[in-house]
C-alpha cells in the first residue's frame, strides 16, 4: 500500500502544472519588472556571488567557500537595504491595485539612440541655450532609469526639438526637472534626479548637481543648459563637460553607441576571417 502511495506520489498531476506555470509566470514578470530600476544591476551583482559560491564548494575552494557562506548570514538584511526602494515600490504598486497590471505589461523592444534623436537634443540645446532657459535631458543607456521616470510625468511621446523646447519653456507644468530619454521617445518629464554629494553647492547649480548624480549611479548620459550663463553642459560617469559647442557635444555623444558598434565590428571581424579560412 505504501509502494503505491509512494509511486503516485512521483507522478505530476494537473494542478501540479497550472502552480508551476503561475509561480513561473510571476517570477518572469517580476524579473521584468526588476530590469526596468537600477536594481537589475544589483541583483546580476547577487548572481555572480552565488555562482562563485557553487564554483567554490564544486572546487573545494574552502576559504572562499567560508567567506561567503558567512556573507549569507546577513545576507537578507543586506538584500532588503539594497532593495529597500524596489521593495516599497512594488507594495505601493500593490495597494493601488498597479502591481497585477505591471505583470501583465509586455516588455518593450530596446533600441539604441539613433542620430536623428542625437539631432533633435542638440536642435533643442541650442535653441534653449540662445533663450538662457533651463534644461535637463537624461539619455538612458544600459542602465534602466524606471526608477527615475516614476518620479516624474509619463508622456512616451516621439521626440522633437519643438517639444523639448515647450516642456522646458519657463513656467509650464513640467519645466521644473529632467527628462528622460529611452527607445528614442521623451517617455517622462518633471523628473527628480539624485543631487552629487561629491560636487560643492557653490561650484554648480542644482541642474549641474543633479546631472553629475544622475550620471554617478548609472551610465546615462546627461545634457544640460544653463539657464544663467546659457551655456550647455554634458555629464557622463560622474564628471561634467562645461561650456560645449556644437561640434564637443557630438564628439561626446557619438560615444553613445559604442557598446552596440563595438559588438557589431567584432561580429563583421568574424565573419570575415572565417570567409578567408574557407
Amino acid at each position: 500500500m505504501n509502494y503505491f502511495s509512494y509511486v503516485r506520489n512521483l507522478f505530476i498531476n494537473f494542478n501540479d502544472i497550472i502552480d508551476i506555470l503561475i509561480v513561473s509566470y510571476v517570477i518572469y514578470k517580476i524579473m521584468l519588472w526588476i530590469k526596468e530600476t537600477r536594481a537589475w544591476s544589483l541583483f546580476k551583482g547577487v548572481v555572480v556571488v552565488l555562482i562563485i559560491f557553487a564554483i567554490s564548494s564544486i572546487l573545494n575552494f574552502n576559504t572562499l567557500y567560508w567567506i561567503i557562506s558567512n556573507m549569507f548570514n546577513v545576507g537578507i538584511v543586506a538584500v532588503i537595504v539594497l532593495f529597500q526602494p524596489e521593495i516599497r515600490k512594488a507594495l505601493e504598486q500593490l495597494g493601488k491595485g498597479n502591481f497585477i497590471k505591471s505583470l501583465m505589461k509586455t516588455d518593450d523592444t530596446q533600441q539604441k539612440v539613433s542620430n536623428s534623436t542625437i539631432n533633435e537634443i542638440i536642435k533643442a540645446a541650442k535653441i534653449m541655450a540662445n533663450a538662457r532657459t533651463g534644461a535637463l535631458i537624461v539619455i538612458e543607456k544600459e542602465v534602466p532609469l524606471g526608477d527615475f521616470e516614476q518620479t516624474g510625468i509619463l508622456i512616451d511621446a516621439v521626440i522633437s526639438n519643438q517639444l523639448l523646447v515647450n516642456i522646458f519653456e519657463n513656467k509650464t507644468p513640467l519645466h521644473d526637472g529632467a527628462v528622460i530619454i529611452r527607445n528614442n521617445k521623451v517617455k517622462a518629464a518633471a523628473c527628480i534626479l539624485p543631487l552629487s554629494p561629491n560636487v560643492a553647492k557653490h561650484d554648480f547649480g542644482t541642474r549641474h548637481r543633479a546631472a553629475i548624480g544622475a550620471s554617478e549611479v548609472s551610465d546615462a548620459y546627461v545634457l544640460v543648459v544653463s539657464e544663467e550663463r546659457g551655456e550647455i553642459s554634458i555629464a557622463k560617469n560622474g564628471k561634467l563637460h562645461t561650456n560645449l559647442n556644437e561640434k564637443q557635444i557630438r564628439n561626446i555623444f557619438s560615444s553613445i553607441n559604442t557598446k552596440s558598434n563595438t559588438k557589431f565590428t567584432k561580429l563583421k571581424i568574424w565573419r570575415r576571417k572565417n570567409n578567408e579560412q574557407n
